[in-house]
């Protein structure tokens, strides 16, 4: 049964019933009170008349429903209207039938709401990115604007306008950055729309392309080179990132609680990012990496040097994380150009780890467990292509496998059902 209800925080009515199954909703203009309750109750009762009678024609009461299109009327059905119900209707039509007033909060207030309720699954480093999006970036575009009258229109003229900011590396945005800005805002109004019941503008619109980056791991020579020419405070640093595959923030927050020598294991528990401790990118990144020859050694070498100064395996002389911006400008690019090896991120070196071990034909199952991948379809979407090159993997093993089995290809197949005479062989053999 049908009943007339108030959209909060507006005030305003709206008749909610069942039409062939389906729960429908159509809002009005019209205030809550006792009079206009009456004058949409007369309405609800014809239409719940005619559509127990098979008659209701959703058009002629909602002509500018989008819900209209779905319920043809039955054969036979009723061509008219009451004098109440025509009057009724005629206040409703007045607005738009699928959407509710415009007296939803402003982007700003809903905004905020939706920041403080979803802030407790984040991770402090994403409450500072959304944050800082919401700040200096939606808030001053669409702060006053009531979130239920933003368009498709406002929603595509502010890509468009991000398309033509400067990036901090580049002329303009990338879509990369300009996809992670327009996610909270899909985030946001998909929210609103399903709590205040009105289409969602945001449909239909896809993230920018984002161009795939390859990686640009050092071979094994380049990786001697600055091994034998880093500064000697940091060589045990390198060493763990280039034969470990950890990431950057794991590194830095590495703790000695986490080194078990006895059993030759890094455990991977946290994360250093924005210089504060934290949970690892994902539940997949706490993993147990088995220390080589070259990390024990290091590891070890560095024990000297921290353990029992401070809780980090590499940290400053004052005993705190390392501030990676601050390593990397002052010791990490210097070194590159020193050596002439063309300059990438140390994050680089967690590529190198993965294609060195693809390259000794380690198990890839056992590479993606060390670099905190759930499977190995990351590790060959990404690193694939450098195994035929540093393995030679290029169906010769293949080729081995049959030579091996079957002959060297003069001798043909024979059917297993069937022995070979001597004689059928002289003929095989022609």
């Amino acid at each position: 049964m049908g009943s007339i209800r108030t959209l909060a925080p507006a005030g305003k009515l709206f008749v909610d019933f069942r039409c062939l199954g389906k729960r429908c909703r159509e809002y009005t203009s019209l205030d809550d009170t006792g009079a206009n309750r009456k004058k949409l109750q007369k309405l609800l009762d014809q239409i719940e008349l005619e559509i127990s009678a098979g008659t209701f024609d959703y058009q002629r009461y909602f002509p500018n429903s989008k819900r209209a299109a779905k319920f043809a009327p039955e054969k036979g059905g009723s061509t008219e209207v009451t004098p109440v119900a025509t009057a009724v209707a005629q206040a409703l039509q007045a607005t738009n039938q699928t959407s509710p007033p415009p007296a939803t909060p402003t982007f700003s207030e809903f905004a905020e709401t939706w920041y403080a309720e979803s802030e407790v699954s984040w991770r402090k480093s994403h409450q500072r990115t959304i944050r800082d999006i919401l700040d200096k970036r939606l808030i001053p575009e669409f702060g006053e604007k009531v979130v239920g009258q933003i368009t498709k229109a406002d929603i595509m003229a502010f890509r468009s306008t991000l398309a033509k900011v400067p990036g901090r590396k580049s002329s303009t945005l990338k879509a990369k950055s300009i996809n992670a800005i327009m996610t909270p805002l899909r985030q946001i109004l998909n929210e609103a729309a399903d709590r205040f019941e009105f289409n969602t503008p945001f449909r239909n619109i896809k993230p920018l392309k984002v161009q795939k980056s390859d990686v640009e791991p050092f071979t094994l020579d380049e990786v001697q080179q600055i091994l034998d020419n880093v500064r000697a405070d940091f060589r045990n640093y390198y060493t763990v990132r280039f034969f470990t595959g950890m990431r950057t923030g794991e590194i830095d927050g590495l703790k000695w609680k986490y080194v078990d020598f006895t059993k030759r294991m890094i455990l991977v528990r946290e994360s250093i990012v924005a210089g504060e401790q934290d949970y690892t990118k994902t539940d997949g990144s706490q993993r147990e990496i088995q220390m080589s020859g070259l990390v024990y050694d290091a590891l070890k070498a560095q024990a000297k040097v921290s353990q029992g100064k401070s809780e980090y395996v590499f940290c400053t002389r004052s005993g705190e994380p390392l501030d990676h911006n601050n390593i990397t400008k002052r010791v990490w690019y210097p070194l590159l150009r020193f050596l002439d090896i063309k300059e990438r991120r140390p994050y680089q070196s967690r590529h190198t780890a993965a294609t060195l071990w693809l390259a000794s034909g380690e198990n890839p199952l056992w590479i993606a467990r060390q670099l905190g991948h759930t499977s190995t379809e990351m590790l060959f979407k990404v690193y694939g292509r450098f195994v035929p090159n540093l393995t030679r993997q290029d169906g010769s093993a293949f080729e081995r496998l049959l030579t091996a089995t079957l002959g060297n290809g003069d001798k043909q197949m024979q059917s297993p059902t069937k022995e070979t005479s001597p004689d059928e062989m002289e003929v095989n053999h022609g």
